[in-house]
């Protein structure tokens, strides 16, 4: 784990504040004392974590598109960040499907759009760029991915954030060698955690049938994801940003970050867990074969645990439980805003 007095009055630029994962990144780097700047569109979802933290009023905000490459260099140059994370995305796979250009466009484009921006802002010293565990050729096999395994991807979503990584090494090799901020990147498995409301997840499907009083339907029962909370993925962000920021040459490469291999569950177990820590819900399985979709995904997470000292604190269950706790409050009627933070205390003391 990171230092928290790293990111104390540090000034972190952040894209995709909006969505689920940075909303937690956001109120988690408020927590440590950051000065925080965010760049995303709107929210997606109604409703969205980042209206229910409140965070337009807790940080600096700018509501704008990654591929208004004007926009997005005046909010950077203006804002003079220390580190950048980048996490904006079309970060759907099925809706890759549907939406190819937009993706393509959004998590390769909007990927070098910030890239330039950092690199004619003199203030950025270090910048992480989250990509994802499908970046990698998978080859459905039992097998976890290593940090040097081919880039790939069936779908556009997938490929698109391979591209991803491509281009980060060739920004790195092209312009980053000698002098500018340490670039590294940041793969992570399928996170789950209160306040997501996406489409085409597994865990908020679950929650809005619950809610809907529905049937939870799922597609590949046996389908077996890197399911994490996503606490996990945003503590080895923070890590890595801060090894970035002291300096630190040899960590400007990618790292896996995801569960331990005895923590990986089929979409089965998880449904069933939710079940049963939500104390209800009725599973109907419903193959659907209109677009392929990863059967099996591992991620190896050695170098992370060797080379930054990361390791996961949360199994699965540990995982399930405590979205579970998150949604049942906000259903309640509780203030989650207060146990999102309780959340992060818990877990940062584990």
């Amino acid at each position: 784990m990171f230092n928290p007095e790293t990111y104390k009055g540090k000034r972190v630029f952040l894209t995709g504040h909006t969505g689920f994962k940075g909303a937690w990144l956001s109120i988690w780097l408020k927590e440590l004392g950051a000065v925080v700047k965010g760049y995303a569109l709107e929210p997606y979802t109604k409703p969205s974590l980042y209206n229910i933290l409140d965070l337009e009023n807790s940080l600096e905000s700018k509501i704008g598109n990654i591929l208004d490459r004007e926009l997005l260099n005046k909010a950077v140059k203006d804002f003079q960040p220390d580190i950048i994370f980048h996490l904006a995305a079309q970060p759907l796979v099925r809706l890759s499907y549907i939406e190819p250009v937009n993706t393509y466009e959004t998590n390769i484009i909007g990927t070098l759009n910030i890239l330039e921006a950092a690199r004619n802002c003199s203030s950025v010293k270090a910048f992480v760029n989250i990509t994802t565990d499908k970046c990698y050729e998978n080859i459905e096999k039992d097998y976890a991915y290593k940090e040097d395994d081919k880039m790939g991807g069936y779908d556009m979503y997938s490929s698109s954030k391979a591209c991803s990584e491509i281009l980060s090494a060739s920004y790195r090799n092209s312009f980053l060698q000698d002098n500018g901020f340490l670039l590294a990147t940041a793969r992570a498995g399928n996170v789950i955690g209160g306040g997501d409301w996406s489409d085409d997840r597994l865990v908020p499907d679950c929650i809005k049938a619950i809610n809907n009083h529905e049937d939870i339907v799922i597609r590949s029962p046996k389908s077996v994801r890197p399911w994490q909370h996503v606490l996990e993925p945003l503590a080895g962000y923070l890590t890595l940003g801060e090894k970035l920021l002291n300096g630190n040459k040899e960590f400007a490469q990618g790292y896996n970050f995801g569960p331990e291999k005895n923590f990986v569950l089929t979409v089965e177990d998880i449904v069933k867990l939710v079940i049963q820590y939500y104390g209800k819900g009725n599973m109907v399985i419903k193959p659907d074969t209109k677009f392929h979709e990863a059967c099996l995904l591992m991620l190896d997470i050695t170098k992370a645990k060797n080379e930054l000292n990361w390791y996961p604190k949360y199994d699965a269950k540990m995982a399930v439980k405590n979205t579970i706790e998150w949604y049942k409050a906000f259903y309640n009627g509780k203030d989650v805003r207060q146990i999102t933070i309780s959340q992060i205390e818990e877990f940062t003391n584990k």
